[in-house]
């Protein structure tokens, strides 16, 4: 597989080739680089040729014993699986990837969609709730999904059961999008076979897993950033207290764009997540009217000004021995504890150019030994 080396005065191009798209995913199927890594990377090496041939020494380097990048035929059977569902990549910078998630610090590099990926390109508000939803939370939900739909809007959601079913069923003539925690190409939950079916042939289905991946509660939340990233808004519709739509409310609100929820009776725990997020300003929700009198107005980007002599990539770091990157590396651990710092902080307290610190924070998360969270949020692993 072979990459064109891109210019030094200008970022990387995105993939246009299958050979580039086949690299893309590769350096992201391999073991310990999830997207932070992959964009830190890409940025550091040029392409993703380059940093697959970088990464061995990387992990060796970070303590990384018998490290091995993700075998060619690995990524040859996930691009035949995704073949075989009419499954297509859509890679971040190019024109089918929607531009909306770049707003997302973990923004993924690759997306799987079956269906109609212009539905991508078109304003959306996100609705999400509870599995065991009452009936008149499907009735709520059901009367949103059709409102937005009659106003322009695509409904995305999870297709979980429950509020995020009811959504999609509703918004099937007008555009729905269905952000998934597996592969593309698996059934979750399976009493949606036929959902899914028609989501398939009449909207889209979006994961930024490997094909045939059985979702587990550890990609849920991964996902739940994507709905949020996808949408000008989030609506909570049904919630206990602690659910997995408040983790997208949270996910939401980082991005600076509007939570609004349906209230609830106080004696019913469906709704407790829902009146807190209430209670805490996000806006009430009796109908559709009140969701767009919400949305903020739609603002053409402005374009991307040419690169200016002050925005062309840094010279290299400065080159350390063994002695010296360990001890930077401790240095780094020791400022890290279990509670988030932000990157920008921990740059300022150990007074090292940012230049410097990026692939040292590489090696000690392909080590395993710190954590990223969204916002630019660092962690300590706790063994």
């Amino acid at each position: 597989m072979t990459e064109d080396t891109p210019s030094s005065t200008h970022p990387p191009l995105p993939p246009t080739t299958e050979d580039i798209q086949f690299s893309w995913l590769r350096l992201l199927r391999s073991r310990r680089v999830g997207p932070v890594t992959f964009h830190r990377l890409l940025a550091e090496y040029g392409t993703a040729q380059n940093a697959l041939a970088a990464l061995p020494e990387l992990a060796r380097t970070a303590g990384v014993k018998r490290y091995e990048i993700c075998p060619e035929g690995a990524v040859e059977n996930e691009l035949q699986a995704a073949k075989a569902v009419k499954a297509r990549l859509l890679c971040a910078g190019s024109p089918e990837y929607p531009e909306i998630l770049s707003d997302l610090h973990d923004a993924p590099p690759l997306l799987w969609a079956i269906g109609d990926v212009s539905l991508l390109q078109q304003p959306s508000v996100a609705l999400v709730g509870a599995r065991n939803a009452s009936s008149l939370g499907l009735r709520m939900a059901r009367a949103l999904a059709r409102d937005l739909g009659e106003s322009g809007f695509i409904t995305t959601s999870g297709l979980a059961r429950g509020i995020d079913a009811a959504a999609h069923e509703a918004a099937l003539n007008a555009g729905t999008i269905a952000v998934v925690a597996g592969g593309v190409d698996v059934t979750y939950p399976s009493e949606h076979a036929d959902l899914t079916k028609r989501i398939a042939e009449r909207g889209l289905i979006l994961s930024e897993q490997p094909m045939g991946l059985a979702p587990q509660a550890r990609h849920f939340p991964k996902r739940n950033r994507i709905i949020a990233g996808l949408a000008r808004a989030l609506i909570v519709v049904e919630a206990a207290a602690r659910s997995g739509s408040l983790i997208t409310a949270r996910d939401t609100l980082d991005l600076g764009r509007e939570v609004l929820a349906v209230p609830g009776h106080p004696f019913d725990a469906r709704a407790a997540g829902c009146n807190m997020l209430i209670r805490d300003g996000a806006t009430l929700v009796r109908n559709g009217a009140d969701v767009l009198a919400a949305l903020p107005p739609s603002a053409p980007k402005p374009p991307n000004p040419q690169p200016r002599l002050e925005d062309l990539p840094p010279p290299p770091p400065e080159q350390r021995n063994l002695r010296e990157t360990h001890a930077l590396h401790q240095h780094i651990l020791a400022r890290l504890g279990p509670a988030p710092t932000a990157e920008d902080q921990l740059i300022r307290d150990i007074s090292v150019p940012a230049r410097d610190i990026a692939p040292i924070l590489t090696e000690l998360e392909l080590n395993g030994e710190i954590d990223r969270s969204p916002g630019g949020l660092l962690s300590r692993r706790i063994k």
